[in-house]
């Protein structure tokens, strides 16, 4: 099944295959939301910012770093079609950024996630928490609502099969979504 499909303005967001190599890799795609995006019919367009930045606490705590530590950050809006759908913003180990390569706009075939597995920091474990938050003003303004709106945030952290965090990303999605997960049972 798609990971991501439309039907009637909805984005399906299916969690249980997204992030595997075939998958984000697929017909040269730079990442788990390009390959989903083009295989339901749309077209994906990231506006990305990398930069070097101060962790904020409670990402420092989930990549085991001191609180301010500097990490690397690439700041996306992410478009299906014309329309802004999230702003995700990842934050990264500068040294996992610096041996993955991936401080450039552009990462290449199967994204951030492909460049880490290459330089030694292959993630194992994706662990996704979905919570409701308030919108900013910032936010609501890209994204087309109200101020104070709930929209659905994913915090999505990869970790290496040693247990390491490798990546945390803040996925804050605009209206539209349906977020499905699968669990084998046996």
């Amino acid at each position: 099944m798609p990971s991501t499909t439309t039907s009637g303005g909805t984005i399906l967001r299916d969690a249980t295959s997204r992030y595997r190599k075939a998958h984000r890799e697929e017909g040269g795609a730079h990442g788990a939301y390009d390959a989903e995006t083009k295989r339901a019919g749309s077209a994906p367009r990231a506006e990305v910012n990398v930069l070097r930045d101060s962790a904020p606490a409670d990402i420092a705590a989930v990549l085991g770093l001191e609180p301010g530590s500097e990490v690397a950050v690439r700041a996306r809006k992410m478009f299906q079609d014309d329309q802004l759908v999230q702003l995700a913003d990842t934050y990264i180990p500068v040294d996992v950024a610096e041996a993955a390569s991936i401080e450039q706009v552009d990462t290449g075939v199967g994204g951030i996630i492909s460049r880490m597995a290459e330089a030694g920091f292959a993630q194992d474990d994706v662990t996704e928490d979905v919570t409701q938050v308030a919108a900013t003003a910032e936010e609501a303004g890209a994204l087309g609502v109200e101020a104070g709106e709930k929209l659905l945030q994913i915090l999505h952290v990869g970790r290496t099969a040693e247990g390491r965090a490798v990546e945390v990303t803040r996925h804050l999605l605009g209206p539209g979504w349906t977020l499905r997960f699968s669990v084998p049972l046996a």
